[in-house]
């Protein structure tokens, strides 16, 4: 179940940043790339989006795939639902984290740490971006109206690197996840819909 948690998690921290063209593809600063990923977000209050998930488990030779939804709504609320065979449902609260799997009616809760908040992320998002943030390295690249950004964490975590690709008003396009172990996630993202004016029963996981 952490592993799922860790993979949801990053890709809300990610969804929260974010939110192929032609020419070349060109390397930028990556504060640049992080101001635009800010730009990108700052005026949208929800969105949701199917996704489609293929995980590549490296003691396996053939790719798990799946497919369901995600929604999120300022300042704090992430609901990410996936289909059966592997149903499950997760919600993000701020901090608080309940994993829901409906075959088995059970659920889980965990508590995030202060600084995995999404508050905090907001409070980072809530000025221009002049400095990257402690305890990562960032790589961003431009194509046309089109860029990737690449976060490679410096904790001691699961994850290697994660990266994000999306257009420049704010559309994401995919998420790829590699982790230490050698797993890697790729989920992509169609029909992401804007400002469509979630409400709280959006987000009931059951």
């Amino acid at each position: 179940m952490r592993k799922v948690i860790s993979t949801v998690m990053t890709l809300t921290l990610l969804l929260v940043l974010a939110w192929g063209g032609s020419a070349a593809a060109r390397q930028i600063a990556p504060v640049e790339g992080l101001e635009t990923l800010r730009r990108s977000f700052a005026g949208i209050n929800d969105f949701s989006a199917d996704i489609v998930q293929e995980k590549q488990i490296s003691l396996l030779k053939r790719k798990m795939v799946s497919t369901g939804t995600v929604r999120f709504r300022k300042p704090a609320l992430f609901f990410m639902e996936i289909n059966p065979p592997r149903a499950s449902r997760l919600l993000l609260n701020d901090t608080q984290i309940t994993l829901y799997f409906p075959r088995e009616k059970s659920t889980s809760q965990i508590a995030l740490p202060p600084e995995q908040s999404l508050q905090r992320w907001f409070t980072f998002l809530a000025r221009p971006v002049t400095s990257l943030p402690d305890g990562a390295d960032v790589r961003a690249d431009q194509q046309g109206d089109t860029l990737t950004v690449t976060v490679i964490p410096r904790s001691g975590g699961q994850v290697r690197e994660f990266a994000v690709t999306l257009l420049t008003d704010g559309t994401i396009r995919k998420l790829v996840i590699s982790e230490k172990n050698g797993d890697r996630t790729l989920i992509t993202f169609s029909r992401v819909r804007k400002n469509s004016g979630l409400t709280d029963k959006d987000f009931r996981i059951n």
